[in-house]
């Protein structure tokens, strides 16, 4: 297996279950405000390339600026998301049924993990392309049947074909690292050495799962700027 998905979920359930275990309620605060500066970079990276190509930020352009596909491993594994549009006008409504994340934290008998990070991240992603676009998470698939995602007077409608801008599209192997280097950041920023200790056996954690090589490939990513697009 190489970086996909579920590993990038695995690392999110590792982070929030090192940090749980060592630091209780204050470490279930650390990893949502983690999540929340994870998403809000990638959403400002989105933003950049947009503003770049004169752009405007709409809710339009934050889906085309999107930062990721379905990789076709799990496209082979059948565990694509799963998305029914439940809504148009004023508000763009999605339902989703199915999602390799949410599968990756089932999994993981990480459910607490997943109602975390699917509550915040994707308004975080939204909140760093544009503050102004509303975007809500009413419910999750780790409490209902179905994701629901809100976005309140989108302006989209169902005759607009959005095009993926592929050269934003980044491997799964930059998000892995991007979450793992963005927790860790934020680990240490508020437990200090405490929180260093618990990315690093984060980090041994993925090792054990998916071997010292892809670990490694994380681990070089140290000195990225996550910020610039």
């Amino acid at each position: 297996m190489g970086f996909n998905e579920m590993t990038h979920a695995f690392l999110a359930a590792r982070y929030y279950i090192r940090l749980t275990e060592q630091f209780g309620d204050r470490g279930r605060e650390a990893f949502i405000h983690g999540i929340q500066y994870y998403g809000s970079q990638r959403g400002r990276r989105m933003a950049q390339r947009a503003i770049r190509d004169g752009k405007p930020l709409t809710y339009e352009n934050y889906c085309r600026y999107g930062e990721w596909v379905n990789t076709e491993e799990i496209k082979a594994m059948g565990a694509a998301n799963r998305v029914e549009i439940g809504g148009y006008d004023p508000d763009y409504i999605m339902n989703i049924y199915s999602c390799p994340w949410f599968a990756q934290f089932q999994k993981m008998g990480a459910g607490e993990a997943g109602k975390a990070y699917c509550s915040v991240l994707d308004a975080s992603i939204s909140r760093g392309f544009n503050p102004d676009i509303r975007y809500e998470v009413p419910q999750t698939l780790h409490t209902h049947d179905h994701c629901v995602q809100i976005v309140r007077n989108a302006g989209l409608t169902p005759e607009k074909k959005i095009e993926k801008y592929m050269p934003g599209v980044r491997s799964f192997e930059y998000h892995c690292a991007h979450t793992f280097w963005s927790l860790r950041e934020v680990s240490e920023g508020i437990f200090g050495d405490e929180g260093v200790k618990a990315s690093d056996a984060v980090l041994e954690d993925f090792a054990k799962e998916y071997g010292r090589e892809m670990a490694d490939t994380i681990a070089d990513y140290k000195d990225t700027n996550f910020n610039m697009a």
